[in-house]
């Protein structure tokens, strides 16, 4: 019996998995779907990040195998990723990390409906217990955006966010159309700090 061929989102979509390390560019992000988890305070000690982590992929490997067996189609749960900002822009800057707000999302491609997703939440609540309040299954369209990427400590990002922020932004006329958003094409727990690789992304329109 022949396999089913395995789609790695990373490899099948290039524009919005990968980034020069040394430019930002620009790239149109299309609506897509994703499982999606909100939190705040600091992610390092807050239960609610750790949570949101394993229901997440919880959920979305339950998604994988559902589809596997009832599509026949089989893919490469995509990577972890996070919008980030806080109340006041400052404390987000400053790396105030407990006050931080977040929401933790994993893509989920277009072949899987609501109904997997409800099934797979029900099959995760067995292992898990209850899953968090906002644990949904929701469409996200960021359009045009500045991308690039970061190779290195998530601490280390702040250069390179000023630079978008007071010189890249401002030069081509554009300002925030939402918020700070990071794709972990990483695994923090295997990977030292110095190696790990991050898409940092920002929605951006013309300024007026």
């Amino acid at each position: 019996m022949t396999p089913l061929a395995k789609i790695d989102f990373k490899k099948a979509l290039p524009g919005l998995y990968a980034a020069p390390r040394d430019r930002f560019v620009s790239v149109d992000v299309p609506t897509m779907q994703f499982v999606m988890v909100d939190g705040a305070s600091d992610p390092n000690t807050a239960p609610a990040y750790k949570q949101a982590i394993e229901w997440l992929y919880s959920t979305s490997y339950a998604m994988k195998f559902a589809a596997k067996a009832a599509l026949k189609k089989d893919h490469i749960v995509p990577p972890l990723e996070g919008l980030w900002w806080a109340d006041d822009p400052a404390d987000f800057v400053a790396r105030r990390k407990d006050r931080w707000r977040w929401t933790m999302m994993i893509m989920v491609p277009d072949f899987i409906d609501r109904p997997l997703f409800e099934a797979a939440v029900e099959k995760a609540k067995k292992k898990l217990g209850v899953p968090p309040s906002s644990l949904r299954f929701e469409r996200f369209d960021e359009g045009r955006c500045l991308q690039i990427l970061h190779i290195g400590s998530y601490d280390d990002e702040a250069p390179t966010l000023a630079s978008l922020h007071d010189e890249v932004m401002p030069s081509q006329g554009l300002t925030f159309a939402g918020h700070h958003h990071e794709i972990y094409l990483s695994d923090a727990r295997r990977t030292e700090p110095a190696k790990l690789k991050t898409i940092l992304r920002q929605p951006v329109k013309p300024r007026r």
